[in-house]
């Protein structure tokens, strides 16, 4: 079902094709970056792109990319505490949304904080809606592209999960006051909590056992009624929303078993009847192979049928190269100014395996089209790359980040 592409080379090797490198930036030698990125467009004609850390000490940082070759970090923010992550987030206009995730339950503060970056250079806290609880670590990811819902993975208070691996579901805020956030709608996977009348799901294998909770929960202006929600080893979901205090399973997918688990993202390409669903490695040197991007033919939303799956890079070449190897993140089509928008053209994160681009004009026969493969980062751990996010301008420029040391990446796509 899968086809391996073969770009060459040693493994200490800058890898490319069809792409460019315009900047490098270490932001500061605090390079480590989680999986949010958003660009505001400021009213003084300035292009800050803001970047979530994937640990402490720092929480988020803005960097102005309005010369893309020439990014300047603009500022840096810290957290409280070093069990905390601002691992997602999300502008709309001046509004910054960050999600706070807690290394362990119980911890605070535990959900989702608003910024006014109406000045860039000083971000002014709005207003922190608490997510935490015995069973809370907080919130994971958020989406926030309307300037009105805010929809996240999180976990709360009043939510006992049967498995502590299953703490975060899905849940909408209403923020069109943003000084004051009111929940309107949360969705679980049923058996997951404590007092649940359904049984409790079938788990994986211990070893690829990540859970069954929520992880992107996107929902677009073409279809404001469902939401598009990544649940890891509980599959993909579409959810109608219409009643956003019952919401109910639209249709559901999943491949696990017999794959390893953890549906990350599922992104509908709308016009074409299509959705793009990527899995996430979680694991290093290719334990948890094959983690794969999936065509889905959703002309049917009750019946959704996989067509195929991307071509994947090259395990041999790629497996043993340190860190994790597989999909992990996709340029989600975001539907604000300041974001490419295709539905033909998919580019994603792939770990140590770079930036990839695929053509999807074909589904049933996806080609890969360009590639970067930054060298391993000073000081990694992983001792390769480990590309944990991308984010694509409406410029064409491409940005992607390293989850330990190497920081921003600014490219060129010459597709």
């Amino acid at each position: 079902m899968y086809k391996m592409s073969q770009p060459a080379g040693r493994a200490d090797q800058t890898l490319s094709h069809n792409m460019k490198l315009l900047s490098h930036h270490e932001l500061n030698g605090f390079g480590g970056l989680g999986e949010g990125m958003g660009i505001q467009a400021t009213s003084d004609g300035r292009r800050i792109l803001w970047l979530a850390h994937e640990s402490a000490p720092k929480n988020f940082s803005g960097v102005d990319v309005t010369d893309p070759k020439n990014p300047k970090v603009i500022v840096q923010t810290e957290l409280p505490h070093m069990k905390l992550r601002s691992n997602s987030l999300d502008v709309v206009g001046n509004i910054l949304a960050v999600a706070y995730q807690c290394s362990e339950p119980g911890l605070k503060p535990a959900g989702v904080d608003l910024f006014d970056v109406s000045h860039p250079e000083a971000p002014k806290l709005i207003s922190h809606f608490d997510c935490s609880g015995p069973y809370s670590r907080g919130v994971h990811a958020v989406w926030f592209v309307d300037g009105k819902y805010l929809h996240m993975s999180s976990g709360s208070a009043d939510f006992q999960p049967h498995n502590q691996l299953d703490d975060q579901f899905y849940r909408i805020l209403d923020v069109s006051n943003p000084s004051k956030p009111v929940e309107v709608g949360r969705w679980w996977y049923p058996g997951t909590r404590v007092g649940d009348s359904a049984p409790q799901p079938t788990r994986l294998k211990p070893q690829f056992d990540t859970g069954f909770r929520a992880h992107n929960t996107n929902v677009f202006p073409q279809q404001p009624d469902r939401a598009y929600i990544g649940y890891i080893d509980g599959g993909a979901f579409v959810l109608d929303i219409s009643n956003k205090s019952d919401i109910k399973v639209a249709t559901h997918w999943n491949h696990s078993p017999p794959f390893n688990g953890f549906i990350h993202t599922l992104l509908p390409l709308f016009e074409r009847n299509l959705w793009i669903v990527s899995d996430e490695c979680v694991q290093d040197d290719g334990k948890d192979w094959p983690k794969l991007v999936w065509m889905i033919d959703s002309r049917d939303e009750k019946n959704p049928v996989p067509i195929g799956t991307f071509p994947a890079a090259d395990p041999a070449v790629f497996a043993k190269r340190g860190g994790r190897f597989g999909a992990h993140n996709l340029h989600e089509n975001l539907p604000v100014p300041t974001s490419f928008v295709s539905d033909t053209i998919i580019v994603g994160s792939f770990f140590n395996a770079g930036v990839r681009i695929y053509d999807t004009t074909d589904p049933f026969a996806v080609q890969e089209i360009a590639y970067f493969v930054p060298g391993a980062p000073k000081l990694s751990p992983a001792g390769a790359i480990q590309l944990n996010d991308v984010y694509v301008d409406e410029r064409r420029i491409v940005y992607t980040v390293d989850r330990f040391t190497g920081g921003l990446y600014t490219l060129e796509m010459n597709i």
